[in-house]
């Protein structure tokens, strides 16, 4: 009895910080993402930008993990990274994803990971369980699998599945301007720095 009480005194005493915003990488994909909270930043902060700096986000983005500007749409984003010169990186998630919230939270923290996912590709995050209805005259039947496509989860989850041939999520692709590949898909790899080998990779193929 003991030892369960100092087991749940522990936990909740790790617990704590989390509530002024620290990373609780250990539970990390299990409670919703910090960016669904209503304080994001934990209790009683705002965002705010060093030395006076703000962060202006682009026309259609919205701050994402980590404040990371971050398109839902795809044409959205793709002119985006058309205007401004920069490589696309894909980035199939869901709302109750909890492998997609693992890699939010253990590999784009990493400070160069950030850096490239902030500043040398434009993010694009498509949203296959998103409940939102289509207009009715943008819903369809699906070719690939015969589905009613009524959502806006529907229509990312039939792109997904039918240029990609995949259904699994987080599934994350780099591109060009002509939407083709730069590299090889990734899919969920704790490891950092087979990462960030990726991400220099794509970014490599797009500059050469």
């Amino acid at each position: 009895r003991m030892s369960l009480g100092l087991i749940i005194l522990t936990f909740t005493i790790y617990l704590v910080p989390g509530l002024w915003g620290a990373p609780l990488k250990l539970i990390s994909g299990f409670p919703p993402p910090m960016t669904y909270s209503e304080s994001p930043y934990g209790v009683g902060y705002s965002r705010a930008g060093g030395s006076g700096e703000t962060t202006v986000l682009p026309d259609g983005a919205e701050f994402g993990p980590h404040d990371i500007p971050v398109f839902l749409d795809y044409d959205a984003g793709m002119a985006y990274a058309i205007k401004v010169g920069k490589p696309v990186m894909l980035d199939f998630t869901g709302k109750a994803c909890v492998n997609c919230r693992k890699m939010e939270e253990r590999v784009w923290s990493d400070p160069k990971v950030l850096n490239i996912l902030k500043n040398e590709v434009v993010l694009i995050s498509l949203y296959v369980d998103f409940q939102k209805e289509l207009p009715a005259d943008q819903q369809y039947i699906s070719k690939t699998t015969g589905n009613k496509i009524r959502t806006i989860g529907n229509k990312w989850s039939d792109f997904q599945i039918t240029k990609y041939k995949a259904n699994a999520q987080p599934y994350y692709v780099l591109l060009n301007h002509d939407g083709e590949n730069l590299n090889h898909y990734m899919a969920y790899n704790a490891d950092v720095t087979a990462y960030l080998n990726w991400l220099n990779e794509g970014l490599t193929n797009f500059k050469g």
